[in-house]
């Protein structure tokens, strides 16, 4: 093989061409939302040949090995039942979400945001559910070490913590901006699809 062709790789590992898997619990329900609940091809195919996980939907695409072919699964369902997280994890995601991507001073919404202490850790602020809202840039800088009185600032809504079904079905109002075809049937989100 000539060392131009040996480099070249099939379309399945360019980036674009990726074929995840979305995943469900033996219920058929998504393990998440927000993100969604998706594996990489690779571990897809791993776990259905170890027997892990039945297919409930496959892409056109199939995977060779020397001895095995084996159809690219787009929906997976595991054997046994994942009994879902009762704690919410405090990350920039979760907290975004519970928020809803929303500026919680001045209602912009967006993907670029930052996250603001209500009461400023320079101040004995904690970064707690409660303390910590979605902020955008603008409101974050005019904010600074205030505190929202100071700064003339309201907020929409009091911080707390979401529990977990809160969380989920916030998460269905944000669907991933590239779902395949075969994973509409097994998702619920508060958008329709063409």
């Amino acid at each position: 093989m000539l060392d131009s062709q040996a480099n070249v790789k099939p379309a399945i590992f360019e980036k674009s061409k990726q074929r995840p898997a979305l995943i469900l619990n033996a219920d058929y329900r998504p393990l998440s939302y927000f993100p969604l609940s998706l594996w990489p091809w690779q571990e897809a195919i791993k776990a259905v040949y170890l027997k892990r996980v039945n297919v409930a939907a496959e892409y056109e695409e199939v995977v060779r090995s020397e001895k095995l072919t084996l159809p690219l699964p787009s929906v997976i369902v595991l054997k046994n039942y994942v009994v879902p997280t009762k704690a919410v994890p405090f990350t920039r995601a979760t907290l975004f979400l519970r928020d809803e991507f929303t500026c919680q001073y001045c209602g912009y919404k967006g993907k670029d945001l930052t996250f603001d202490h209500v009461v400023p850790k320079s101040r004995g602020g904690k970064t707690r559910w409660d303390n910590v809202v979605a902020a955008c840039q603008s409101c974050n800088l005019r904010k600074a070490a205030k505190t929202t009185s100071q700064a003339g600032f309201k907020l929409k809504k009091v911080p707390t913590k979401p529990s977990p079904e809160v969380l989920l079905n916030k998460g269905k109002k944000f669907p991933p901006s590239d779902m395949h075809k075969s994973w509409i049937d097994f998702l619920y989100f508060e958008k329709d699809f063409d």
